[in-house]
């Protein structure tokens, strides 16, 4: 069973490997990770959730925005949406509560993770995210800027 902090150090490897320093992208106060792939800002980190039984499950959780919800044409976006769903294994879009902005997200329960998997998700949520945000704009004629917040990896 990997622990947090032996997870925190497969995350850590892997941002290394892509020639990030793991210091300057980890953000403190949000105890997360934050590097691009191609035009995706991505934010991993872990976080518990307490279970009925007194357990608590610790879960990589890694996001990148890829859009907002446009203003015309909702329904056939959100159809759009979950069409594109069933073309991403081991990723899935979601809409973050209260809001109108699109994630690119992937969880996994860190039971059993090891670096190479770990990798694997970082990884592939970044390509996933590169590639849907570029073509849902372009679908959906989306206009954004980029923040250029987040290290390139």
């Amino acid at each position: 069973m990997a622990t947090i902090d032996e997870t925190h150090g497969f995350i850590r490897q892997f941002i290394t490997s892509v020639g990030v320093d793991p210091n300057a992208c980890f953000n403190q106060e949000s105890k997360a990770y934050y590097i691009t792939r191609g035009s995706a800002s991505i934010e991993v980190f872990i976080s518990s959730h307490p279970q009925q039984d007194g357990s608590t499950r610790n879960f990589l959780r890694i996001f990148s925005q890829v859009v907002s919800v446009p203003a015309e044409n909702r329904e056939y976006f959100y159809r759009r949406m979950l069409e594109l769903n069933d073309q991403s294994l081991g990723m899935k879009l979601t809409i973050q509560p209260g809001t109108d902005k699109v994630y690119a997200t992937f969880e996994r329960d860190i039971n059993g993770i090891d670096a190479t998997e770990t990798a694997t998700c970082i990884a592939d949520l970044g390509s996933w995210a590169d590639y849907f945000d570029d073509i849902i704009k372009k679908e959906f004629n989306i206009q954004t800027t980029d923040a250029g917040q987040a290290p390139k990896g």
